[in-house]
């Protein structure tokens, strides 16, 4: 199993940060849009439906919303993995700057090799978003 780690610094407050990651339902428009480019919430909300800017889409269960550690959990569905678990935790970098931390486990191994420049590519789009409000 692949354990993927990013991170990146958002010059935004950590409330405003987590405000969009936890609205689990808009990320197309709160947290990252272009990289994603639209979520339905399924199953009476305990999951949601991702379009990403590539075309590919998925269903991620969301396991846990913490709001006291500003951290969120979900699983993935695809037909290219067996097996993803992620976290974004959202934490105070003080000045009113935020440290957005991604963590991806995934099964095959190998799809480290798509899910890491994916990763990269959403938080990159997430300091955009967050930095223009």
């Amino acid at each position: 199993m692949a354990s993927i780690h990013k991170d990146i610094l958002i010059n935004a407050a950590p409330e405003a940060v987590w405000d969009a990651v936890r609205d689990v339902g808009k990320i197309h428009e709160r947290l990252c849009p272009g990289f994603v480019v639209d979520t339905k919430l399924v199953d009476d909300g305990a999951a949601r439906m991702v379009t990403f800017g590539n075309g590919m889409v998925v269903k991620e269960v969301i396991v846990d919303s913490d709001d006291a550690r500003r951290r969120l959990v979900w699983t993935a569905q695809s037909e290219r993995l067996t097996h993803h678990n992620g976290v974004m935790q959202v934490e105070d970098a003080g000045e009113g700057r935020t440290r957005a931390a991604w963590t991806a486990d995934v099964l095959p191994h190998a799809a480290a090799q798509t899910v890491g420049p994916m990763m990269e590519m959403g938080l990159a789009a997430m300091k955009t978003r967050l930095e223009e409000q």
